[in-house]
């Protein structure tokens, strides 16, 4: 029989060894390169963790947690092979199912304790079930928004940031009630339903094209609603964990607010992708080059220099792999061929680097915008499959433009450009792109994988 006192320290060992391999998956997760060794470390790190509480003496029955992991198994594995266009929206739903449990357990733990609740666990159990249970709300909104089962346009009314911030500070309001006085339990569904409002009221006014900030913000918020958890169970392993999963999504959050050149509060409150007006006579005769997958390859052949700019309709496409044969066929030919990412390229960031890492394609042809731009003057070919917003010019020139001061991918600064779209329908932001109408732009109009696949064959790199 081993003592308490040996199983206590193999839990402390085990959670300490969790604790690191944490940090160390962050850390790794940060560049493309080390990137799978952070989620397995990550992986590893969370297994040792179930594991270690596991092995806590104070568990009498072990059945309902067997039931809880076969229940969760169930539901895990289907969203874990969803299509890689579905993942933002997967992690939404991971963030808003997470968030849920967190705000159950601190309901839990104040209808187990009251009305005898110390102060400081008053305060951060209520700072949990806050926090908890509009990320729920939140992110099933989110979720919503971007499976377009919801409107993806911000939905506006007069008043609405006064109301929003009316129902957060009603909800704080109570949570410092509870706090001195906890036995006023009646007030405690009130505080999360309040909570549970205000997710909807956040993400509501908020448009498509904000999304990317969006998921990573609430994902904050469920990590700093998990460290608040670890208060109040007494868990360093919870607040640690938690602590760097709120800090990690607020600095992501940062960037991906400069990426777009906008504030929180523009983020939150803005309603940006509001739809435009519609477009004037002048504007409708406007036109556009197009050309074929042979006129394509042709001018890609004879180009020495390459920027591939992938975006969302690459994803949607699964056009990856036939990118990468593009690549593979322009390399041979001796072309230099380079990939420029947007931070907020896709619905997810990150998602256009680990589609063109599943194709295998080398992380050294990869470049951010700051990287990627100065070299785009000097460029024979910008290809852009896909992206829309991140690569308009009105973003530099138009004052009036939602997107202005936005920065982009300077591709209208190449030789020449090629755009391969499915039509003319605007991105997220809803206005015509500019790129599109300028004299050295080609639109090549078609599904991305179909038109690709056929630039390659013309290139003599098609299967027979």
């Amino acid at each position: 029989m081993i003592s308490p006192a040996v199983t206590d320290h193999v839990i402390q060992v085990t959670y300490l060894i969790a604790t690191a391999l944490f940090i160390l998956s962050l850390k790794w997760l940060s560049a493309p390169a080390t990137a799978r060794r952070g989620v397995l470390c990550g992986e590893v790190g969370m297994a040792l963790a179930i594991g270690g509480t596991l092995l806590d003496p104070s568990i009498v029955d072990y059945r309902s947690i067997a039931t809880g992991l076969v229940l969760g198994s169930f539901i895990g594995v289907p969203l874990g092979l969803v299509h890689m266009t579905a993942v933002p929206q997967r992690t939404a739903l991971s963030h808003a199912f997470g968030a849920l449990c967190v705000a159950l357990v601190g309901t839990a733990e104040f209808y187990l304790r009251a009305p005898a609740v110390p102060r400081f666990t008053m305060g951060a159990l209520s700072m949990e079930v806050i926090l908890g249970s509009l990320t729920f709300t939140g992110s099933l909104m989110a979720a919503g928004k971007l499976q377009e089962i919801l409107p993806q346009r911000p939905i506006t009314y007069r008043g609405q940031n006064v109301v929003n911030l009316s129902l957060l500070a009603a909800a704080i309001g109570i949570a410092v009630v509870l706090v001195l006085h906890p036995e006023y339990a009646a007030l405690f569904p009130v505080m999360m339903a309040i909570a549970l409002v205000f997710g909807v009221m956040m993400i509501v006014p908020i448009g498509g094209a904000d999304m990317p900030t969006v998921i990573s913000l609430l994902n904050s918020y469920a990590g700093l609603s998990a460290a608040a958890m670890g208060f109040v169970l007494d868990s360093k392993l919870l607040i640690i964990a938690g602590a760097l999963d709120g800090s990690s999504g607020f600095i992501l959050s940062v960037i991906m607010a400069r990426a777009m050149n906008r504030s929180f509060s523009n983020v939150l409150f803005g309603a940006f992708g509001q739809i435009q007006p519609s477009a004037t006579a002048s504007d409708e005769a406007r036109t556009v080059h197009a050309a074929t997958a042979e006129e394509a390859a042709e001018i890609l052949t004879a180009a020495n220099k390459v920027v591939i700019v992938p975006g969302y309709g690459m994803a949607v496409a699964q056009a990856q792999h036939k990118v990468r044969e593009l690549t593979d066929l322009l390399a041979r030919r001796g072309v230099d061929v380079k990939f420029g990412i947007h931070p907020v390229a896709g619905r997810m960031p990150g998602q256009m680097n680990v589609l063109l890492a599943e194709a295998d394609i080398p992380y050294d042809r990869l470049f951010d915008l700051d990287a990627i731009n100065p070299e785009l003057a000097q460029t024979d070919v910008a290809l852009v499959i896909g992206a829309n917003d991140v690569t308009n010019p009105a973003a530099r020139t138009d004052a009036s433009s939602p997107i202005y001061g936005m920065p982009i991918l300077d591709v209208d600064k190449a030789r020449t450009v090629m755009v391969i779209k499915r039509g003319m329908s605007p991105g997220f932001a809803g206005i015509d792109n500019e790129l599109y109408y300028l004299d050295k732009t080609l639109m090549l109009f078609g599904d991305a994988k179909t038109f690709v696949g056929d630039i390659v064959k013309s290139l003599g790199g098609g299967r027979t």
